[in-house]
């Protein structure tokens, strides 16, 4: 432990390799970039390298250092051991006062995991989500348990997720309820209004995204039967970005490729994904940060996974998880485009998720503690106090 001195800005080490984790660390990393009490240092591991420099870059986050850990098909314990090396590598070359990781993705983990062989404190941005099943979503549901052993900072973006935090043991002093960053950051896109709409038709306009690894193949070739039964219907546009996971497009293209009503694209930009939920009617997802941005534009969400660490949505009548079978696919997409008084009641349930303002709780946190005449250690206190 260490006590930072308060005349000096807070090295604060922002560590991403993913899409979601881009967008939601992205106001994080503009604020400390503006103000003078943070330095940013922004770490890509390159998990969604295409994906990723290209829409920083629009958001306005500056990298300062780039490390490239995917390769062709690779296990997913190679590549948690590349990154856990990697990026202690950069953590004892640059010595931050503290690490940034967001939300559940193997970057996230590797770099709470490598901080904390570091001694450097975690801040854990979207802490507390659980769906109380270890392997569902895969690998993320466990990672997020362990990220939350190692934080000293966990910024839950509902009182629900605060609650799994205290439950598990976590002091609450260490738990904040915050908002959801990805609000802050899709309310400021929305302002920046330089995105592009997928859509092209003027019919009902369905937008679809699917990944998770849990879904991939034969249940999402499944799925993918289900979206052409919807293009049927003759009245609907459904817009598809297709992942760049070669287990995703061996599952889908099959399915869906030439099929009238069916746009498949290319993983689109934040910008212009923003635009197209902006412009639909229906959400279908297997996506987490899906669930919060829809409702934000009163966006009805179908969620096609079996599980939700995000049940706010769900509880509030906003999104319904409706699992991965076909026929309920078919069912319920069906259900709210031909019945207008559930349609109004999906959409019209509001945003539990946050007010824009998350971003700025989670700085002045982070500053108040560090300017404190205390050290600011590995943990505040409770059963893993290392105090």
């Amino acid at each position: 432990m260490s006590t930072h001195p308060s005349a000096e800005p807070v090295r604060a080490m922002l560590v991403l390799g993913t899409r979601p984790e881009a967008i939601k660390l992205a106001p994080v990393a503009r604020a400390m970039a503006t103000g003078s009490q943070f330095e940013p240092v922004v770490v890509t591991t390159g998990q969604h390298r295409e994906m990723l420099q290209q829409m920083l870059d629009l958001l306005r986050v500056d990298v300062r250092i780039a490390l490239d850990v995917m390769r062709s098909r690779q296990q997913l314990s190679d590549l948690t051991a590349r990154l856990v090396r990697e990026l202690g590598e950069v953590l004892r070359a640059q010595r931050p006062d503290l690490v940034v990781v967001q939300g559940d993705t193997t970057t996230a983990l590797a770099g709470a995991l490598a901080a904390f062989y570091e001694k450097i404190p975690v801040a854990h941005v979207e802490a507390g989500l659980r769906t109380g099943v270890l392997d569902n979503p895969f690998p993320e549901e466990l990672n997020r348990c362990l990220i939350s052993r190692i934080a000293r900072w966990h910024f839950a973006p509902t009182p629900a997720a605060a609650r799994h935090l205290t439950d598990e043991g976590v002091a609450e002093e260490q738990v904040f309820t915050t908002g959801n960053t990805v609000i802050d950051n899709l309310l400021w896109v929305l302002a920046e209004g330089t995105g592009s709409s997928a859509f092209r038709t003027g019919g009902r306009r369905i937008l679809v995204t699917l990944h998770r690894r849990e879904n991939q193949g034969e249940r999402m070739r499944g799925m993918g039967r289900a979206l052409t039964r919807l293009a049927a219907r003759g009245d609907v546009e459904i817009v598809l970005p297709l992942h760049k996971s070669p287990a995703v497009r061996d599952a889908l293209l099959p399915e869906l490729d030439g099929h009238d009503g069916i746009s498949l694209v290319e993983p689109l930009g934040y910008l212009d994904f923003a635009a197209t939920l902006a412009e639909c009617d229906l959400v279908l997802t297997d996506s987490g940060g899906v669930q919060e941005e829809a409702p934000s534009l009163s966006k009805p969400a179908l969620v096609l996974r079996t599980t939700t660490e995000r049940p706010e949505a769900v509880e509030a009548g906003a999104a319904r998880l409706i699992g991965t079978d076909p026929e309920s696919i078919v069912t319920w997409a069906n259900r709210l485009l031909d019945d207008p008084v559930e349609y109004r009641a999906m959409a019209g349930a509001g945003n539990p998720f946050g007010d824009g303002m998350a971003t700025a709780r989670i700085l002045a946190q982070l500053a108040e503690d560090f300017a404190a005449d205390v050290p600011v250690g590995l943990t505040a206190s409770g059963p893993y106090s290392t105090a």
